[in-house]
Parts: C-alpha cells; structure tokens; sequence
C-alpha cells in the first residue's frame, strides 16, 4: 500500500485539534493499558509536536503534569498542565532540567521517539537501539516506584537483547501494535509496568 501522509487519523488529528496523528495511538494504548491516571506526573521524551502531550495533559487533569522533552522547539500549548523542555535526553544539562521540573519521581514516562531512517537496515537498527536504550536509562533515573514506561521500537534482531533490559526494572513487559500505526512501518511498543528501582527486592 502506498504511503499516504493525509490518511484517516491525519484528517481526524485536523479535526479534533490534535497536533499530530500519532495521539491516536496514545489514546489506544490508554484504553488497553491504563498508564496514566488523573493527577500523575508524567514526562514524554520526543515530545515534538505534541500530539501526545495534548492526550496526556487531559488524562491527567489539572492536578498532573506532563512535561515534554524535545530537540525540536514547540508552539505554545493551551493547556496550562503542559511543560515544554528544548534539549537532547541524553544529555545530563536536560535531564538534570526534568527533575528539577518534578516535584516528585515521574508516574510514567513516554517515548513516541524514532531515528531519522536512513535506509541502510543495520545501521537503522543500531540508531534505534541506542535511542531506546538512552530512554530506559533516563527513565530508570525519573520513575517513581511502581511506575510505568511506554517507548517506541522497532522490529530487529536487537529485541530480546533490549526486553531483557527492560525485565531487569519492570515486573511486566509487554509489546503492542496500535491500530493508528501504519501499516507498513515495523514499530511497535513496549509497554513497561511496575518499575522497580534496582536497590529494591527483585520480583
């Protein structure tokens, strides 16, 4: 099928006012999974251009707060729950910026984050690789006990090798395809529950 940038979710995200496509996909992940809960603190890492933010923000109400990271500056959002942080996740001067945003460790942290493709397949996989591997780091440094991380990946043979990093700080670790996601791209998510930091009992 050919790829079509103006697809049903694409009109729909135009309709309803959703910055981009992929809130669909969030808002799915929702309904299956339950991540997020009114009053949560959560922190979207990619952020850009806020389609997911706009979904959390409203899970979350006006008693949470969802603070969103990017490389890419972001228009200002309507809604006053939303934090905007420009900067590189895998730096310490960004990550440092976060916590000092927390009041608390985050609830749930979420990664809609994907490599520009180059079309070269292993050099691809090994980008995505280390882009995963930076979000788990951050997260592991911002989870509160008990929480939750979903993060973009896709198909490689570097999978079990990443969800066994995963199962070493989430008790439940589960893989995902929203119907949102078109259907010729190989992404997927991993949804991470119930974090337990390291210096905790393991499961």
């Amino acid at each position: 099928m050919a790829y079509n940038p103006h697809d049903t979710y694409y009109k729909r995200a135009k309709q309803e006012g959703y910055r981009s496509r992929a809130a669909y996909k969030l808002i799915e992940l929702q309904e299956r999974f339950r991540l997020l809960k009114p009053g949560d603190w959560v922190v979207d890492l990619g952020a850009a251009p806020g389609g997911w933010l706009q979904v959390a923000a409203k899970i979350v109400g006006p008693k949470g707060r969802v603070i969103g990271v990017d490389l890419q500056p972001m228009d200002a959002f309507r809604e006053p729950n939303i934090i905007v942080v420009q900067g590189d996740i895998a730096s310490d001067e960004t990550r440092q910026k976060i916590e000092d945003l927390l009041a608390a460790p985050a609830h749930c942290v979420i990664s809609d984050l994907a490599p520009k493709l180059s079309g070269i397949r292993d050099a691809d996989s090994a980008r995505c690789l280390e882009l995963n591997q930076t979000t788990l780091r951050v997260a592991v440094g911002l989870l509160k006990p008990a929480g939750n991380l979903l993060i973009k990946s896709f198909v490689s043979n570097d999978l079990p090798g990443f969800t066994l990093e995963l199962k070493k700080s989430f008790r439940v670790v589960e893989r995902t395809r929203p119907e949102a996601t078109r259907r010729a791209s190989s992404e997927f998510y991993f949804c991470a529950r119930d974090f337990y930091p390291k210096n905790s009992a393991d499961p």
